[in-house]
């Protein structure tokens, strides 16, 4: 059964538009609560409770109002905790006990895009079953419970405390931070008042950029994805490392002092590979974006490598169904299921951390033998209901970089889950080839679309 509304991260899309307007968000809420009324069978008199959080956009205020009026129809109780990182709120829920945790927030993109993301009670993302269950209710009746049933609402005030503690306790008691300057970059978003405290109560001299949020900045030039910001301001402070991370905290990339970037690809390596100092490592899962190094590293180390769709939720999927601990993508999500149940960048983070501190050395040394293949992705806007996988010109023009390609890398096609593009990726050894080779295959798509993001006609 396809979905209609949730992508791979949730309902998202630009604020004011279609899903992302309050009637449509307290729709949602409401059929959410209604699932979740028929999910749980508590004692006489209890109602379901949810969490929700949300990162720093303006409309976080609209959108928030929209659900908890939509979960206090259905008779569903709402704890609210204002800005924090979306594993924050996974985090809570579990914490608390809470049937559910809802996150408002769009992640990397910009102020004016914004979502709305699920997490179980179990602080995992919804089963596909669960939010196809929601999506079925969106379009019904929204049927008010009686005025004495309604869902209460109140605030949790000591939620950032009570995060902040648990990120600290994934670092190891008999290590610490001190002698580190860190750049920690916060893209103006949900870590703005967390992932600072964090490092500096471990004992790290920090400096912050992006952390002073007004709605309208986020991700604007900060953060994980525009980390050449992060870069100057660790060279400028001779700092030891960076840290950036994306608007709701759950991407991470870093900086060393000579200002170089490593990706998720690379630090989820440099955390596994510092693993295996404590004993074996069943395997590692990535996706499809992973690149091809990783997996040869990999390989050399021992440990099976597999590959799930584009996504975290499908990344933690494959971990549950193998019984692994560690997985990721390359734009920074990383997973360490024996510290968290999703991916959080903070204590990612800490995981590289707690690896340098251990092994010495720097960000280069703990990666080894590892050097990435070139990859080259280009973005081509392209209409949600265009029909790519079927249109011949871009299926001959797949196979003709294929075989230019002949066996030295690989070539990858696939939609966004969360805009409307269609993703071109190549990788290999020759970073030339790569590069001619992925401009070869957006030229194609373009043309297919018809050069401006709208598909062709039919028959044409």
């Amino acid at each position: 059964m396809g979905r209609k509304y949730f992508g791979t991260d949730g309902v998202r899309g630009r604020v004011g538009e279609t899903p992302i307007t309050p009637d449509f968000v307290m729709r949602l809420g409401h059929a959410a609560g209604r699932v979740l009324l028929g999910e749980y069978c508590l004692p006489a008199g209890e109602r379901p409770q949810v969490l929700i959080g949300k990162d720093t956009r303006l409309s976080g205020y609209m959108l928030e109002s929209a659900l908890e009026a939509g979960f206090s129809a259905a008779g569903v109780d709402v704890c609210l905790v204002g800005p924090l990182p979306t594993p924050a709120v996974a985090y809570l829920t579990r914490a608390l006990r809470l049937q559910a945790g809802i996150v408002i927030s769009a992640s990397h993109n910009p102020y004016y895009d914004n979502g709305i993301k699920f997490f179980s009670g179990e602080g995992s993302k919804l089963p596909d079953v669960v939010e196809q269950a929601i999506e079925a209710g969106i379009d019904q009746p929204l049927v008010c419970v009686p005025a004495a049933e309604l869902g209460r609402v109140r605030r949790i005030e000591d939620a950032r405390g009570r995060y902040i503690e648990f990120c600290k306790s994934a670092f190891p008691n008999a290590l610490d931070l001190r002698g580190l300057k860190i750049v920690v970059d916060c893209a103006h978003g949900a870590a703005y008042h967390t992932a600072p405290s964090v490092f500096h109560e471990l004992g790290a001299e920090v400096i912050t950029i992006g952390v002073q949020p007004n709605g309208l900045n986020i991700n604007d030039g900060v953060g994980a994805t525009a980390p050449k910001a992060l870069a100057a301001a660790v060279v400028a402070h001779q700092a030891d490392l960076g840290v950036a991370l994306d608007g709701d905290a759950d991407r991470l990339q870093m900086i060393d002092a000579a200002g170089n970037l490593y990706d998720g690809d690379q630090l989820l390596y440099a955390i596994v590979k510092s693993r295996l100092r404590s004993g074996p490592v069943k395997g590692v899962a990535g996706t499809l974006m992973s690149n091809l190094a990783l997996e040869h590293a990999l390989g050399k180390l021992g440990i099976p490598f597999g590959r799930a769709a584009v996504g975290d939720r499908y990344v933690v999927e494959m971990l549950g169904d193998k019984g692994w601990l560690y997985g990721g993508e390359n734009s920074g999500h990383i997973l360490t299921l024996d510290r968290h149940t999703t991916g959080d960048g903070t204590i990612a983070a800490l995981q590289v951390l707690a690896a340098l501190r251990e092994e010495g050395g720097d960000l280069q040394s703990l990666l080894g033998d590892l050097t990435l293949y070139p990859q080259k992705l280009i973005n081509v806007p392209i209409s949600k209901d265009f029909a790519w996988k079927t249109d011949a010109q871009i299926s001959a023009g797949l196979s003709a970089v294929e075989q230019r390609m002949n066996g030295r890398g690989r070539v990858l096609l696939r939609a966004s889950g969360t805009e409307p593009l269609l993703r071109v990726m190549v990788e290999g050894e020759d970073a030339e080839e790569v590069t001619a080779s992925a401009e070869q295959l957006a030229g194609v798509v373009r043309a297919a679309v018809g050069g401006s993001g709208q598909p062709r006609p039919a028959g044409q």
